[in-house]
């Protein structure tokens, strides 16, 4: 009895498994994440909100000194000594701009002021502001300095280059400064707006950040411990089918109820256990028939010899008799080896096919002629029906042996009128190949069998043959990529088939 030696592959104790490797990986996607939020927080969203703020206040002063810039004439005079404002159209549009939200000043600043650096006209909205000192005492009473001297020198700024931009600080409040002049140069606007509430808010979140990793990393492992195990589930129970059909228990299958692609390695394992089963279940079958095989022609050939040795060695008439016996018994050995060997050589790939272009007609022209002995000698009839030039391309020596095989097999299930016909029949695509025999044809339960190693139905126990020729023939049409089959009724006989393709259909 042959003993199977249980295996298992070891894992190395200092790398995590695959269950291990996920949740690793999923809690370094969440650090990594928390490290990208905290980066952005820290030097990418006070950059990108001042950006925004810019653009917004650039926005509006270029809407007001596009106003100042189509007005009919100045908007303020100070020849007269004090500022007198003029052009009411101007005001009363920059009014309605402001009331219906086309300007917003909530949380802003605005200064209008003239050549002489000096205030034109402002609208405050934040409290406190640099420019102006604007501040709200107790009971809303606002205090503010039109022309302070940071307003001055930021005017004298927009008015020398032509546009400011400006970030400024004081105290706790932090600004930032936009100025766009008019076309003439006579008049400047200055938007600002506080940045402090950014500031506040970065600090927040930067402050909130620590907890809240925690908070996540820890729910991170939860979530990717029972992830993992869901995950890695079918890999463990396919892991413990693979040992069990190691050990010779090739009836374990694994769930495949998965719709992923687990589910489909799920189900190709119960494919390939079921194809183990069947495999050694014809290995068995296989050692034990052609035991039996061996067996009869070595006893045979045994008895005889000693027989030979011991009695008839005197006459010539037994020993020429029983040695005739011991050659037929050694062809019919010799012949099963063969067979053996040589489905072997085919199954394994190790005589791999030599296609080139020839004529299956032709082919099956001279196979048949070679039969015309036996059939002359049993009373037989092949009728060969190949008279149209059938074009393939395959290897020659190969398709031989499946015309020799499906022949001898035919010859073995010969009908009463003692007719096999081989047929070659012109295709599209290249050329089909019948054998039929007028025997007593194969049971339904036996045909999807039939090409099985050493399967033999059980109409033919006792029949000459090695049972290995269909096995061979199938091995061969395998190799080539041709479709094969039968077709068979019982009391009516059979038909063995298979489809060759054409040098331009292999191409």
């Amino acid at each position: 009895m042959i003993k199977r030696k249980k295996c298992s592959a070891s894992q190395d104790s200092s790398f995590p498994g695959v269950r291990g490797q996920l949740m690793l990986f999923l809690c370094s996607i969440t650090i990594l994440t928390l490290v990208l939020v905290w980066a952005l927080i820290t030097y990418g969203l006070q950059p990108i909100y001042n950006r925004h703020i810019r653009t917004k206040l650039t926005k509006e002063a270029t809407a007001i000194v596009g106003m100042i810039d189509s007005a009919d004439g100045p908007i303020s005079s100070r020849d007269l000594g004090p500022l007198v404002l003029l052009n009411d159209e101007f005001w009363s549009e920059l009014n309605e701009a402001i009331s219906n939200g086309t300007i917003d000043v909530d949380g802003c600043c605005i200064d209008i002021s003239d050549s002489t650096f000096r205030n034109v006209q402002y609208l405050e909205g934040l409290y406190p502001c640099i420019l102006h000192k604007s501040m709200v005492s107790f009971g809303s009473h606002a205090i503010y300095s039109k022309d302070t001297p940071t307003v001055v020198r930021l005017r004298q700024t927009l008015f020398s280059q032509g546009n400011l931009y400006e970030i400024a600080e004081e105290g706790s409040t932090r600004q930032m400064m936009v100025g766009v002049r008019s076309q003439d140069g006579n008049y400047g606007v200055i938007v600002s707006s506080s940045l402090t509430q950014i500031e506040t808010a970065a600090e927040v979140m930067s402050s909130m950040l620590i907890p809240l990793a925690l908070g996540l990393i820890i729910l991170n492992i939860l979530l990717a411990a029972v992830f993992s195990k869901w995950f890695t589930d079918p890999l463990r129970k396919m892991s413990d089918g693979a040992r069990e059909i190691a050990a010779g228990n090739y009836d374990v299958r694994v769930p495949a109820e998965r719709r992923d692609e687990l589910g489909v390695l799920g189900r190709e394992f119960n494919h390939m256990a079921q194809e183990v089963k069947t495999s050694a279940q014809l290995e068995r079958d296989i050692l034990a028939n052609v035991s039996h095989d061996l067996r009869t022609p070595l006893t045979l050939i045994k008895g005889y010899a000693e027989t030979v040795r011991d009695l008839t060695g005197d006459n010539p008439e037994k020993r020429s008799e029983q040695c005739n016996i011991i050659v037929d018994e050694t062809d019919r050995l010799s012949a099963l080896v063969n067979s053996v060997m040589e489905l072997s050589k085919v199954s394994s790939g190790t005589e791999k096919p030599e296609p080139v272009d020839f004529d299956m007609s032709q082919l099956c022209f001279e196979v048949a002629g070679r039969y015309d002995a036996l059939c002359e000698q049993n009373g037989w009839t092949l009728r060969l029906e190949a008279d149209k030039e059938c074009p393939v391309r395959a290897d020659p020596a190969m398709m031989e042996r499946v015309l020799h095989n499906l022949l001898g097999n035919a010859t073995h299930h010969i009908g009463p009128d003692g007719v096999i016909v081989l047929r070659a029949i012109p295709l599209k695509t290249g050329c089909r190949v019948e054998v039929e025999d007028h025997g007593p044809g194969i049971p339904p339960e036996d045909l999807p069998h039939i090409f099985d190693r050493y399967y033999r139905s059980r109409k033919d126990a006792g029949k000459a043959g090695t049972g290995l020729g269909l096995s061979i023939t199938k091995a061969i049409l395998q190799q080539h990529g041709f479709a094969y089959g039968v077709n068979s009724t019982v009391g009516r006989g059979s038909v063995f088939w298979f489809e060759m393709k054409s040098p331009e259909s292999s191409d």
